[in-house]
């Protein structure tokens, strides 16, 4: 590991690189290896620095971090988050991180923003799109190099594995600190990084060259792709509104269908692609060879997905609706303002949440709103019993029951009723289950 890993890009006295930098051993391993390439070619050298607001020893390692650069003549550039929304949380740090990135790159004119992630990273991230679903390009990880509109993205320690890091921060006694939250088992990423990456290693301690050469295969495919993609989209789909001639789209081969809808997807959300999964392609497909001429059903982030005769259209939803339906992923945003969460460990009993056997149910599972004469089992109860009088019962107000979320199985069967009800199927925490939904 040296300053070699920076051979394929064109640095030069006058090239610009900003660094986004936590004070973690990834980030400083990088700005030490930058630093030291930095003594036989002066470039220009930007740290920014993001302090998430979730820990308290992050101001201290934001004045350390800010101490060593003072000592190197490197520029400083530094952002609190002072509060977050109601979306995913990692979603939303990465968006407002990298939306600072930008700005600082554009305030330096910038030719390269370079970032920590390594080889160790990009196994956990295409072992996590494997579980999870998601397209052809997801499945490689990401990218080594994405051009911006004026700069570009580089992860130039990306065949570098976690070991190598941490034996040259020892070597050349870089200091760092350890985000303690990398060790907690709540965060998905964090349980394949303590427990399936080990044994991986184990089996093969240079794995990780197999998930690159993975991921270098998985690109160059979907590069070809694109180019046979690029040459049928835009006779088919317009994107200011986001319109697609259903007759045309027809016309291509299955496979080219869901990357037309793939392509549709990643266009219209951006930067929030982490909330999309392959299922919701799916959805889309599913939806777009029914034979009735007007479908609806909502999509995450409050998003339309409409069938109209021989046109389908996104769109963000903007007026107040009465009814929805969602097929439930890992996170939904409800349209009455509240989520529900799939998760993978949680303590609490109360009526928020329910424990579900994939068993019992049949996938997938939708959340939606309450519809003339549903009924449900209630838990420990015989009979059925009309959701109406439940909500009824409950002093539920009424402009609060209509968007009540319902959670069904593919078969329809009422499942949940959050914060007042569990069903028949719901389990007890001793009990076999393999799906928890936490209603907040």
């Amino acid at each position: 590991m040296d300053t070699t890993l920076f051979k394929q890009f064109k640095i030069t006295s006058d090239t610009v690189i900003v660094l986004g930098c936590s004070y973690g051993p990834d980030s400083m391993a990088l700005f030490h290896l930058l630093l030291e390439m930095r003594k036989d070619l002066p470039f220009k050298l930007v740290v920014a620095h993001v302090n998430h607001n979730k820990r308290k020893e992050s101001i201290q390692e934001k004045e350390a971090l800010e101490a060593i650069c003072e000592k190197n003549s490197v520029p400083f550039e530094y952002m609190k988050i002072e509060k977050y929304g109601d979306d995913n949380f990692h979603n939303e740090a990465r968006n407002i991180r990298y939306h600072f990135f930008e700005q600082i790159c554009n305030k330096y004119k910038a030719n390269y923003l370079m970032t920590a992630h390594h080889a160790d990273d990009l196994m956990e991230t295409i072992l996590m799109r494997l579980v999870r679903g998601s397209t052809l390009k997801g499945y490689a990880g990401f990218e080594k190099c994405v051009q911006m509109s004026n700069y570009q993205i580089v992860r130039p320690l990306y065949e570098v594995t976690k070991d190598e890091i941490l034996s040259y921060c020892k070597r050349h006694k870089i200091p760092y600190a350890i985000d303690a939250s990398n060790f907690k088992s709540v965060y998905t990423r964090n349980r394949y990084r303590k427990e399936i990456l080990p044994f991986l290693k184990k089996e093969d301690p240079n794995v990780h060259l197999h998930f690159i050469q993975f991921h270098k295969k998985l690109m160059e495919a979907n590069q070809f792709i694109e180019k046979e993609i690029e040459k049928r989209y835009h006779s088919i789909v317009k994107e200011d509104p986001f319109e697609l001639d259903i007759l045309k789209w027809k016309e291509q081969e299955p496979f080219l269908q869901k990357e037309i809808l793939s392509k549709l997807l990643s266009n219209f959300y951006e930067d929030d692609l982490v909330l999309l999964s392959l299922k919701h392609v799916e959805l889309l497909f599913e939806m777009l060879h029914r034979k009735a001429s007007s479908i609806t059903i909502h999509l995450p982030n409050e998003v339309e997905a409409i069938k109209s005769y021989n046109t389908f259209l996104l769109r963000k939803k903007t007026e107040e609706i009465d009814s929805y339906e969602i097929e439930v992923s890992s996170y939904v945003k409800l349209p009455n303002g509240h989520s529900l969460e799939q998760v993978s460990s949680c303590d609490e009993t109360t009526n928020a949440v329910t424990r579900l056997s994939s068993k019992e149910v049949t996938l997938p599972l939708y959340v939606r709103t309450r519809r003339v004469g549903d009924k449900m089992t209630l838990k420990g109860k015989t009979g059925h019993k009309k959701v109406k009088d439940i909500l009824m019962d409950a002093k539920i107000p009424r402009a609060q029951r209509e968007l009540w979320p319902v959670v069904v199985d593919a078969k329809g069967e009422i499942v949940f009723l959050p914060n007042l009800k569990k069903s028949q199927f719901d389990k007890k925490k001793t009990e076999n289950y393999d799906i928890i939904l936490k209603y907040q």
